[in-house]
């Protein structure tokens, strides 16, 4: 499926959104090795890491389609997404 930079860009937001959910739950519970997580902040984490997992392959996978339909160094597609997703000052999208 073709992908616009801008979509690449949302993908990227939702998979760093995702991560930072998955980070918070960290925060929240503590050092999975350190402490002893109940079943539900297991089942909660486990859930979320997942979540973020997938969005990161779909992501991932977006980049290399749209790199290789505008044949542009699939590094450069993804290094120029991630900057206007977590930098739109920087990248002039904000």
């Amino acid at each position: 499926m073709a992908h616009t930079f801008e979509e690449l860009v949302l993908m990227q937001r939702t998979a760093d959104e995702a991560h930072t959910a998955v980070e918070q739950l960290q925060d929240q519970y503590g050092p999975p090795t350190q402490t002893a997580w109940t079943g539900e902040q297991q089942t909660a984490w486990a859930t979320a890491w997942r979540a973020w997992r997938d969005l990161v392959g779909d992501v991932q996978a977006a980049i290399t389609d749209h790199a290789k339909e505008q044949g542009t160094p699939r590094h450069q597609v993804e290094a120029d997404g991630k900057k206007a997703a977590r930098h739109p000052e920087l990248a002039g999208g904000g």
